[in-house]
């Protein structure tokens, strides 16, 4: 606009922080009340929803006033075990202090809720000024822990007024993510509530510092950690000493149905010597029959050993959960589910045993994928055809299958560590 001759520019004032703390609020808790709605017809929202009207209720029974809590929060099933190396140590290095773990999702909780690496195990209420405040007087952490992605504006605004030391560990930005965005000024403020952060990589760094963040260090991931952890334990299995018999394995692990589709045709064929493990995302006994039902091969279901002589199948097909990670040990090859669907599962747990991974085109922004793709440990196939072509490769020229498992193998051994370096920030808090 112009006033005598004069071009004046307009300013754009940026929402007040309340108002847009304001709106947060109301969106939560719509989102609530649409979750107790949707939870009627959806059975894994009703975990959602159920779990969180007990937690309260639980931490009142089980917390006293005298205890000394060390709030660990996790998403899920993948953060908790990123989580794990830290846990772990926190447990043994105070034990007079008690762990809580927080679960966000229901596929993290329903699976660790007995777990013995913490006291304590509940879902995280609903992020509302309400819950925090309720949560931190029952809880009255002395140290709080998020891992990699779990930002939540009320919890961290109140452990921030509080003066509750609060880290963020394995976090791991990207320049897509809000925090770096025109319209990100509310959650950029809501990062500069913790204490410290540690991150992944270099480049998390530089944007944070870039938003005038600069509390954080380099630690790595702490899942390294785990899976050397993993590595280190007995993981031998009675019943795949019986089923490898001797055979080279390939182990295909956290299966979607379209990786089924890419992996069916390859067995059926039956030109190579392998034997396959397949080990299914979905355990559900329909899509159990219908996965064993498309293979011609002699197959056997883990529900069904029993005493079984187990060297006369070639296909097992593990339809529980809690074993994948010591199957891998035995594996020569390795299939990691989920680059053809949702998202490509966790491909360090099979490269820690120096095998190759392969794994289909969806695997944008899982760092240590692509890492290794381009070192060459993990390789990407995009149809039955591609993998028909790698896997009779790698068993036909057990160089080739070598020298690719040995890249994984030593990129885990080379990026071990997170853990050490957290815990020593750690010891000057507590």
């Amino acid at each position: 606009m112009a006033a005598n001759g004069i071009y004046i520019k307009k300013r754009i004032l940026a929402p007040n922080e309340d108002s847009v703390f304001a709106i947060y609020n109301f969106a939560v808790q719509l989102s609530a009340l649409l979750l107790k709605l949707i939870a009627l017809f959806h059975p894994k929202i009703k975990l959602f929803v159920e779990g969180r009207k007990a937690a309260m209720p639980y931490l009142q029974q089980n917390i006293s006033p005298g205890d000394s809590i060390i709030w660990v929060h996790t998403a899920s099933l993948g953060e908790f075990e990123q989580g794990l190396p830290i846990i772990e140590q926190l447990k043994k290095s105070y034990p007079e202090h008690r762990i809580l773990v927080t679960f966000f999702s229901p596929s993290g909780y329903e699976v660790k809720k007995n777990t013995s690496a913490s006291d304590l195990v509940t879902y995280l209420p609903m992020d509302t000024k309400k819950n925090a405040k309720k949560f931190l007087d029952l809880v009255n952490p002395k140290l709080v822990i998020f891992v990699k992605y779990e930002i939540w504006p009320n919890y961290l605004r109140s452990l921030s007024q509080r003066s509750i030391p609060t880290i963020l560990i394995s976090a791991l930005f990207k320049d897509s993510q809000i925090y770096f965005k025109g319209h990100g000024g509310f959650m950029r403020k809501t990062l500069r509530h913790f204490t410290h952060i540690f991150v992944q990589d270099a480049k998390s760094v530089a944007l944070l510092s870039g938003i005038g963040i600069e509390n954080t260090d380099i630690s790595g991931d702490t899942r390294f950690d785990r899976v050397i952890e993993i590595l280190e334990r007995d993981n031998s299995l009675a019943f795949m000493e019986d089923f490898k018999n001797g055979r080279q394995v390939l182990v295909a692990g956290s299966t979607w149905p379209d990786d089924e589709e890419v992996l069916v045709p390859y067995i059926n064929r039956g030109e190579s010597s392998l034997k396959f493990v397949l080990a299914p995302h979905n355990i559900k006994p329909e899509h159990i029959h219908r996965l064993k039902s498309s293979l011609t091969k002699k197959t056997i279901l883990y529900s069904e050993l029993g005493n079984k002589d187990l060297s006369n199948y070639e296909v097992l097909i593990v339809d529980t959960i809690g074993l994948l990670t010591k199957i891998y040990s035995y594996a020569d090859i390795s299939y990691v589910g989920g680059g053809f669907a949702t998202g490509l599962h966790n491909t360090l747990e099979p490269a820690v045993y120096g095998i190759p991974v392969v794994i289909g085109p969806n695997f944008k922004g899982f760092k240590e994928a692509e890492d290794l793709v381009k070192k060459g440990g993990v390789l990407v196939v995009k149809s039955p055809k591609e993998f028909f072509t790698l896997v009779n490769d790698l068993v036909k020229d057990q160089a080739y299958l070598k020298r690719t498992g040995n890249i994984n193998s030593t990129y885990v051994t080379e990026n071990k560590g997170a853990s050490i370096q957290i815990m020593t920030y750690i010891r000057t808090l507590i």
